[in-house]
């Protein structure tokens, strides 16, 4: 997906928030901000992805600034926002699993269902936003506007390989009864950034929680971009990429990115369309959950 007009200003906001997380020195984030413009005005182009010139405006921030990580203590937020809702929204998923049914085909099928829009509930989480408002969009009941969840729960019989790509550190709770229920089927690799960018999952976050050995295989993209800048990627990375028989890709940043890819019927989009060039791109209204096959 190209940039859209829109996406300048999102652009910009986006440095002035990095560069003030990054450090609270004056003279730094007026040259951050300074150096982060400059790459935006020369970046900015309609046949550009907005992921690659993000991960461009971080790296100078991070630079400048000398902050390896500005987005650390909003991801901590976040998480300990995650781990306070999971526990009553996995509740409310295993009630409503109950309360559809005990015949064994339609639990099957009622608990992939539950699984999937409990993953996609956490995408509501976004850095733009205050915490009360996050939480209040998570507790929502998620009701999917494009709904492939049918298709998905065919190709994961038929797979045998399958990357799982995380987006926001927070959403790594809400993953994992997902994963889990998708490991039943075919091999899936968790897939996480090497290094911080933005409030996006690293490899140290998810050692971190101590959950790494549930999730069972878990690897980097290689490069600290938001989403997947595949010409950035590891070697590793891309040989997975390649051989993966379904690509289950959360957020919008692996939407931006993937959709300029082929559609080959095994990327599989999981997201809340929370801008409104995506939700556009995507032929939704804003704000809408989208569980797409392409």
């Amino acid at each position: 997906m190209k940039l859209a007009p829109d996406c300048y200003q999102c652009l910009q906001r986006l440095i002035h928030q990095a560069v003030d997380l990054a450090t609270g020195d004056v003279s730094l984030r007026q040259k951050a901000t300074e150096e982060a413009t400059q790459i935006l005005d020369s970046e900015f182009s309609y046949n550009q992805v907005s992921i690659v010139v993000a991960a461009k405006v971080h790296r100078v921030v991070k630079k400048v600034t000398g902050n390896p990580d500005p987005y650390r203590t909003m991801k901590e937020r976040e998480m300990t926002l995650a781990t306070e809702l999971f526990p009553e929204l996995s509740k409310r998923a295993e009630a409503a699993i109950r309360a559809q049914g005990e015949k064994s085909s339609t639990r099957d099928e009622d608990e992939f269902r539950n699984c999937l829009q409990l993953a996609a509930a956490a995408n509501a989480i976004d850095f733009f936003r205050e915490p009360d408002s996050i939480k209040e969009d998570i507790r929502k009941p998620v009701s999917f506007v494009l709904d492939d969840s049918g298709q998905l729960q065919t190709r994961l019989m038929e797979a045998r390989r399958v990357l799982y790509l995380a987006d926001n550190a927070g959403e790594l709770y809400f993953d994992l009864p997902l994963v889990k229920l998708m490991k039943k089927s075919a091999r899936v690799v968790y897939v996480v950034k090497p290094e911080p960018v933005q409030n996006d999952l690293t490899l140290e976050d998810i050692r971190g929680t101590g959950l790494d050995k549930e999730f069972g295989e878990v690897m980097s993209t290689g490069t600290a971009s938001p989403g997947v800048v595949l010409s950035l990627a590891s070697a590793e990375f891309k040989r997975e990429f390649e051989s993966a028989d379904l690509i289950f890709a959360k957020g919008m940043g692996h939407y931006e990115a993937l959709s300029e890819l082929p559609a080959q019927g095994k990327f599989f989009y999981c997201l809340r369309a929370k801008c409104r060039p995506v939700a556009e791109s995507l032929g939704v209204s804003l704000n809408s959950y989208v569980a797409v096959l392409q």
